[in-house]
């Protein structure tokens, strides 16, 4: 019986989640899928809490198991932009259903795995910045989605 590969079941896992919130379900007669990501943004404020936060657990996870950093830079570029068109309402979540960060992190993943050590832990600094980063990101365009709501809402109600 030969071993497995390092990060196997982890990366099972996180390839699910990556497909729970980008391809669940899929759109009858397109043959084009959607996740919950966008179903989540639908929910003011902590839905897109929520969705970052799992999309930010795929990138964690990609940093401890020691990808390069400049490839977890391009995974937080992909949740960040993610979540710069996602402070739109209604229009951010329909992006989400095109965009799908989660299924490009994913492949980052995949794709420069092979270039880690086996069994590399990944730098805990580096981590440590990594999850106060992507903390930051999440809590802060949640913040930001809400004050948009509510300033909309006091326009409609002025009018």
């Amino acid at each position: 019986m030969s071993k497995p590969l390092p990060h196997t079941t982890k990366i099972n896992n996180l390839r699910r989640l990556s497909q729970l919130l980008d391809n669940a379900i899929p759109i009858p007669g397109t043959g084009y899928r959607l996740g919950i990501d966008p179903i989540l943004g639908l929910l003011p404020g902590g839905g897109d809490t929520i969705a970052g936060a799992l999309g930010a657990y795929i990138v964690i996870e990609a940093a401890r198991m020691g990808l390069s950093p400049k490839v977890v830079g391009q995974m937080v570029g992909n949740i960040i932009f993610d979540s710069v068109v996602g402070i739109v309402p209604v229009l951010g979540d329909l992006f989400d259903v095109g965009w799908k960060a989660n299924v490009k992190n994913m492949a980052l993943l995949e794709k420069h795995l092979h270039e880690t050590q086996q069994n590399q832990k990944g730098n805990l600094l580096f981590l440590i910045g990594l999850i106060i980063l992507l903390t930051i990101i999440v809590i802060g365009f949640t913040t930001w989605t809400v004050l948009v709501i509510r300033w909309l809402w006091n326009v409609i109600k002025n009018v």
